[in-house]
């Protein structure tokens, strides 16, 4: 049990489970000590007790419309990360690798960092309207914010001896981009938008609070709190954070499908590549099941939106609405990546047999 207490100690995937099982039934017995009894430590006006949070979800969903507000969020999650991550990739490589951008532009974008976007909200309800236009821009933006001057950070990060590598061989400056500044950047990228994603939650229920009929959870939460519902409050926060937990872990499985070489750690008394535990195993596995039972889903509400499969109901159009373009391409984008893979590992596999004769 020395590991416990060790310090700057590394956890095991099946030490950090169980820690954090027991972490949350400690913070649930704290929570319900506080607020149990007709006389609570915490008056129920401040903090409602557990069941009570708990109780507010089915009411959510019946009278509230929960699961559509909910996708109506998520979709303008990803609608706002999908823009702002391809805007920022384009600047700031161009900023980070030439010079005349970079004079003419780095000390502007470090500077923007500072703008409170909360406060400029009114530009962006003038520009766009109070649609899901104005949202996604809005959210777009907030992420663009913090995200360019990472990018070019990064890019002064490449190591030196990999350029001189690639010169040395006579490489372009595109194939220097392609094999060297892309996979760097992007590696380490990954972190960094995974990070984000905790402020863009709270964009969106900033931005959420305009237009409240428009829908999404920042409605919810507009709702709730103007009329003092504080077990349907914490039930939505309690939600968020749920979301956000499932985020971390897809970022965390997408960057080790793309950067696997983060992720390979060496045996102790040798030089090779240590295994993946049982946990990690199961873990992948189960994700990889996931994602085409999602893929297969996908393909099924795809289908009703053109045909009557379903009874002339279109899920997709009525659960995300003006963000449903964001959830195409990302299923599209991954249909393409698992061909694409495929497609390699046939390719090494007969080249393999090739050898092997």
């Amino acid at each position: 049990m020395s590991w416990m207490f060790k310090l700057r100690g590394t956890l095991t995937k099946t030490q950090s489970l169980i820690l954090g099982i027991i972490g949350v039934l400690i913070f649930l017995l704290i929570w319900f000590l506080l607020t149990m009894g007709e006389q609570p430590f915490i008056p129920p006006a401040i903090l409602p007790s557990p069941g009570k949070v708990f109780a507010a979800y089915p009411k959510l969903i019946t009278q509230s419309n929960l699961i559509k507000n909910t996708c109506f969020s998520i979709g303008l999650n990803l609608a706002g990360y999908v823009q702002a991550i391809l805007i920022s990739i384009l600047v700031g490589f161009s900023v980070g690798l030439f010079p005349l951008f970079r004079g003419l532009f780095r000390n502007h974008i470090d500077s923007i960092r500072f703008i409170p976007l909360a406060a400029v909200t009114g530009i962006f309800i003038k520009w766009y309207g109070i649609d899901v236009s104005m949202k996604v821009a809005f959210l777009a933006t907030g992420i663009i914010i913090y995200l360019l001057p990472v990018i070019v950070q990064r890019i002064d990060e490449v190591k030196d001896v990999y350029l001189k590598t690639v010169y040395t061989l006579g490489a372009s400056n595109w194939w220097t981009i392609k094999t060297v500044y892309l996979p760097s950047v992007l590696s380490r990228l990954f972190d960094d938008i995974r990070i984000l994603t905790a402020i863009s939650w709270t964009y969106i229920i900033v931005v959420e609070t305009i237009n409240a009929n428009g829908g999404g959870i920042g409605s919810l939460i507009y709702n709730a709190r103007r009329f003092a519902r504080m077990d349907e409050l914490f039930a939505l926060i309690i939600l968020i954070i749920g979301i956000g937990i499932i985020q971390d872990q897809i970022f965390k499985y997408l960057d080790k499908e793309f950067f696997p070489h983060k992720y390979q750690i060496k045996n102790k008394y040798s030089s090779e590549i240590k295994p993946p535990s049982l946990l990690e195993s199961i873990w992948d596995f189960g994700f990889m099941i996931l994602v085409w039972i999602l893929l297969l889903g996908y393909f099924v509400l795809l289908l009703a939106e053109f045909t009557n499969i379903l009874g002339g109901s279109r899920p997709l159009t009525e659960l995300f609405g003006g963000t449903l373009w964001v959830i195409h391409f990302i299923f599209i984008s991954i249909v393409i990546y698992k061909i694409k893979k495929l497609i390699d590992q046939r390719t090494a596999k007969k080249q393999i047999t090739h050898a092997g004769v």
